[in-house]
């Protein structure tokens, strides 16, 4: 079957294309529609895309700005050249790697992947610190509930038992009583001071 860029094989159009034979114009179609397109990077470059083409599998048509980014800072041929020398199973990696420093790079010029990297260290290293002296404040303050809680022991093993009051054995005890308790009160009261001088 014949490559066609940016056109859709039919079955129709495969028959015109292939030599013609009284059994093929007869047959039924065996596969379905296949769209072909070129990768990304072949049609930024404007170049046919072969049908072994390494960028293919790495830059698909639908992501353009992928090939984009690597190709401004790295260059195609130095992106084929790495390609060509990793396996196959690495490849992946490689490219979305490419991706990132570059992107970083067009970001930070000078320092590109290496200032991002420095400033992730910087803020490891706060959070660190600030993990440190949280874990600090934590174990101090377990000492210290722990002074306290054997304090209060200490306090409690000394101390004598407080006396319990007495209740009450009922309301008519309580009763009972208060009005001796208020006789008692008036009393004093009127020795104390006169109302009338």
């Amino acid at each position: 079957m014949f490559k066609m860029e940016h056109s859709v094989a039919t079955p129709s159009a495969a028959r015109s294309l292939s030599p013609k034979s009284s059994s093929s114009s007869s047959s039924p179609p065996t596969s379905p529609p296949v769209v072909m397109s070129p990768c990304a990077a072949c049609k930024i470059l404007r170049r046919r895309c072969a049908d072994k083409c390494v960028l293919a599998p790495y830059f698909p048509p639908t992501e353009p700005t992928k090939f984009t980014i690597a190709h401004r800072v790295f260059g195609a041929s130095n992106i084929i050249k790495f390609l060509q020398e990793l396996p196959e199973s690495q490849r992946a990696d490689a490219v979305s790697s490419m991706v990132y420093e570059a992107s970083a790079r067009i970001r930070d010029p000078v320092y590109g992947c290496a200032g991002a990297i420095c400033q992730l260290q910087k803020q490891v290293n706060e959070l660190q610190a600030q993990l440190a002296k949280a874990q600090a404040e934590v174990v101090n303050m377990q000492l210290q509930q722990a002074n306290l809680v054997a304090l209060l022991c200490m306090e409690a093993a000394q101390s004598p038992p407080s006396p319990q009051p007495t209740p009450l054995q009922s309301v008519d005890d309580f009763i009972g009583n208060s009005p001796q308790i208020y006789e008692n009160n008036l009393e004093s009261l009127w020795e104390s001071e006169p109302l009338w001088t």
